[in-house]
């Protein structure tokens, strides 16, 4: 069966990236099908342990769910993107063999809801082509490495997981995202939904910290039980998934303080969505959420308002980190435990990630193949035991080097650099420049956040942002305020033919 999985990864991969690059309906078609014939295959390949009605119970259930999704994509696109953002917190537990993942089941009737609405479109004569835009070849390129190190992983049923759960569902919601119609309004209200979302899951947060009473997750009730404070997941099964979300929320409201364009009561709205949102992450005790919030702040101010800001934030944040090395506590803790301090004080990160780079310098080129760095990291640790989670990576781009080797690793580059350049510069003051700039400091934030706790890829956040960059490359921006006495400019992309943004979208 091993080989059933590394064949399916191989045509889900290929599939997904002639989807992502195909230039005729033929071709997308066909990529299509390869996407779903693969994911099929590897979906056989990691059947749940559930008897044979139970089975297909849930595949008709599935079925019926993706066929009204469908039909209520092909009514109002924009179903997706809110469907998404409802669907992130219901991850499930399922034991697929000897293994229990948590997996967004929801979601999944969400996507194929997609692929049908997809299919239907394409056979009816859709022709639009590499709707992902700049990012459409690094992210080909890095699915098609993926399922292609399928040949040669140490682990196929991890690398199948990877490749079934992850990067070949969620890699089709890039497309959708990038599909939707450029509207203000329905753009403005879907920051709404986050916004509003986030102020939700917050409060939940502030019940749990009240009451001091944790939700779902064991091990959180247990690390509350000695830790000398008390963490919150609200609806989420972690603490360090909730505070991401929130980090979200936060960083796609203060694109529009920064930006300008937003004035009066919606300003002081924008601000109190950010304060209140904070302290709801304050409670989290999210360290890689912080470190991540405050990565973004940093690139959103150097976009927004230039070098002497960012060097002026800069120097608090070092000022700030001079202060807190005079405690000596902390001092105590950083540099005078030596090596096992610091693994101490990163739950043991350091370990993993200097047995990740040694992997990944055995293996240079091409890794281990996906989902290998369990495997190989228990058995260079002589850990034993049924894929034991303090084996588990937390370092996304440790994690890619070892799995991909360099080649993985230059094609993760790639697609950041990609990314961040398509949304990050050419900025002005208008609705589409906010936009891209929330996009660009969410993508910052989530690939921070993912050094310290991973789930890049495996975050359905991730994919829906790279199918707004697509989107968004397609939007002429508003050049910036002229200065006085300065020569007028020819506008960037003034020959496009989509407008800025709808009346509707003046917030």
């Amino acid at each position: 069966m091993s080989v059933a999985a590394q064949a399916g990864a191989l045509v889900g991969s290929a599939g997904l990236a002639g989807l992502y690059l195909g230039t005729t309906r033929v071709a997308r078609i066909a990529g299509l099908a390869g996407w779903a014939v693969g994911l099929g295959v590897i979906g056989l390949y990691l059947l749940p342990d559930l008897s044979r009605s139970r089975l297909a119970a849930a595949a008709l259930g599935g079925l019926v769910a993706s066929v009204v999704v469908a039909v209520l994509l092909r009514r109002w696109p924009y179903f997706l993107a809110f469907a998404t953002l409802a669907c992130i917190p219901l991850r499930l537990p399922v034991n697929i063999g000897s293994e229990e993942v948590n997996l967004l089941l929801p979601l999944y009737a969400v996507i194929g809801g997609l692929a049908l609405s997809l299919g239907w479109a394409l056979l009816e004569g859709d022709d639009r082509t590499r709707e992902l835009g700049p990012v459409a070849w690094p992210v080909a390129a890095f699915v098609g490495w993926a399922g292609l190190s399928m040949l040669w992983a140490v682990d196929v049923h991890r690398g199948a997981i990877l490749l079934g759960a992850f990067l070949l569902p969620f890699g089709l919601l890039a497309v959708g995202f990038a599909r939707l119609p450029w509207r203000g309004r329905w753009l403005t209200w879907l920051w709404g939904g986050l916004v509003g979302t986030a102020l939700a899951y917050a409060a939940v947060g502030g019940y749990q910290w009240l009451t001091r009473d944790v939700f779902w997750n064991p091990s959180v009730k247990v690390f509350n039980a000695y830790a000398p404070f008390f963490r919150v997941n609200s609806v989420f099964w972690d603490p360090s998934v909730y505070g991401r979300y929130l980090t979200v929320a936060i960083l796609a409201s203060l694109a529009g303080i920064l930006l300008g364009g937003v004035r009066g009561r919606r300003m002081a709205g924008l601000y109190a969505v950010v304060v209140a949102t904070w302290l709801g992450l304050l409670i989290s005790f999210s360290q890689s959420s912080f470190v991540a919030l405050a990565a973004g702040i940093v690139v959103a101010v150097a976009v927004a308002w230039g070098r002497k800001a960012t060097i002026a934030l800069v120097a608090l944040a070092a000022a700030t980190a001079v202060v807190v090395l005079a405690v000596p506590q902390v001092r105590h803790e950083l540099v005078g435990k030596s090596r096992s301090g610091v693994n101490r004080i990163t739950s043991g990160r350091a370990n993993l990630v200097g047995q990740g780079i040694r992997i990944a310098l055995d293996h240079p080129v091409t890794g281990v193949g996906a989902g290998g760095f369990s495997r190989e990291y228990a058995r260079r640790r002589g850990i034993v035991g049924k894929d034991p989670k303090r084996v588990a990576s937390h370092t996304m781009p440790v994690t890619v080097a070892a799995e991909g080797g360099i080649v993985g690793l230059a094609l993760l580059g790639w697609l950041l650099a990609a990314a961040f350049l398509s949304t990050l510069t050419g900025l002005g003051r208008g609705f589409t420049s906010r936009v891209s700039l929330a996009i660009g400091v969410v993508l910052v934030a989530i690939a921070v956040h993912s050094v310290f706790y991973a789930a890049f890829f495996e975050d359905p956040m991730t994919w829906a942002l790279l199918g707004l960059v697509g989107l968004t490359a397609r939007v002429p921006k508003k050049s910036a305020p002229r200065a006085a006495g300065a020569p007028e400019l020819p506008a960037a992309n003034a020959s496009a033919a989509v407008p800025e943004a709808t009346p509707t979208a003046s917030t």
